[in-house]
């Protein structure tokens, strides 16, 4: 009888350390996500910071905040803090956490760390409807927003009509994503072509990315988007999760797999249309966020809001550099440029060894 007994708790023990085990894994998963995250959130708000007190005319981290919260009646700082250095540090913020929440979200819907809006058309959609607004209709503003998320939204349904077959592969939605962007490059090449120096001037000037050439509505703009969107994204992360694991096994859980796709993809393409629209095509910052917040993060990686944090540090960082650190002030582009292509190069290469490049 004793035998008997001891068999029948053997396995609800055995479960119940199995169970506590899995418990164990998730609060420790959940305790990294708070950290990493939260350390991520003071990182750039201590950047954000720091792009407003450098200058030709150097604040104080306490005149900065005291201007923000306006805690300091000064006008004159109101204005160096609010009218001239903020718009700048908000795109460049605001920019940075767009980019890296859809360069991560296509990363891993298409479970490729190539698959970055930088390389699969959307950014290249978005370009050449805004290079073609700033070149033959002289819009600016509103209307660049329009019509950057225009292109790009036509750029994604085109790659997906293209690449669907009974679903969409994430390597067929790379391959012609490539092909796509090459195309869209060529006629941003031949509108360039048809401009006027001066307008040519500018398009090229908007084409290498800078943060300090939105306008106020882009901005707006921007933000309001990011306010909706990031916290939908997040939202949907758990189906981003299953998605990862394949389209039979996210089916077998009960997730509507093409839906869901088009959902997180439609997030994503909107925050890459509008970061462009406010800073141009700025390259790298959505292609190196994931893989750095997947780093940090460690077993619990995925994290769209991580992801989003270290696109803002990047774009932060690379801005202050582009503009303070270096001999001569230049666009922000060329710094995440010189900064994200060793990586791109690095990323092949290691790919390849692991064979998963093709």
């Amino acid at each position: 009888m004793a035998a008997t007994i001891h068999e029948t708790h053997e396995p609800h023990d055995a479960l119940t350390a199995v169970s506590g085990a899995v418990r164990a894994t998730r609060r420790g998963r959940t305790a990294r996500i708070v950290v990493v995250t939260s350390a991520l959130a003071a990182v750039v708000a201590t950047l954000f910071v720091v792009t407003m007190m450098v200058g030709s005319f150097r604040l104080s981290a306490t005149e900065v905040i005291g201007s923000l919260l306006g805690t300091i009646d000064d006008p004159s700082l109101d204005f160096v803090v609010l009218g001239l250095r903020l718009p700048t540090a908000a795109t460049a913020l605001a920019v940075g956490l767009a980019l890296g929440a859809s360069g991560t979200i296509f990363q891993q819907l298409l479970r490729n760390p190539l698959a970055s809006p930088d390389f699969v058309g959307i950014s290249s959609g978005a370009s050449l409807a805004a290079v073609t607004g700033l070149v033959f209709l002289h819009v600016s503003g509103i209307a660049v927003a329009g019509l950057a998320l225009g292109g790009a939204l036509v750029a994604a349904l085109l790659m997906y009509v293209l690449a669907w077959r009974d679903g969409v592969s994430g390597y067929r939605f790379i391959l012609i994503g490539i092909g796509v962007a090459a195309f869209f490059e060529g006629l941003t090449g031949f509108v360039l072509t048809r401009a006027q120096l001066f307008e040519a001037r500018q398009a090229m000037h908007w084409l290498t990315g800078s943060v300090g050439q939105a306008d106020d509505t882009e901005l707006r703009l921007l933000l309001g988007a990011l306010a909706v969107l990031l916290p939908l994204a997040m939202l949907l992360q758990r189906q981003l999760r299953v998605l990862e694991l394949g389209d039979d096994a996210a089916r077998g859980l009960g997730v509507p797999t093409e839906l869901a796709r088009a959902g997180l993809l439609a997030t994503a393409v909107i925050l890459v249309a509008l970061a462009v629209a406010a800073a141009g095509p700025l390259v790298f910052v959505a292609l190196v966020a994931g893989p750095i917040a997947n780093r940090l993060l460690g077993p619990a990686t995925g994290g769209i809001a991580a992801a989003a944090l270290v696109g803002a540090a990047v774009l932060l960082t690379s801005d202050l550099v582009a503009v303070h650190l270096l001999p001569t002030a230049l666009p922000t582009g060329v710094v995440t440029g010189a900064v994200g292509a060793p990586y791109l190069l690095w990323l092949l290469a290691t790919t390849n060894r692991q064979g998963a490049g093709g």
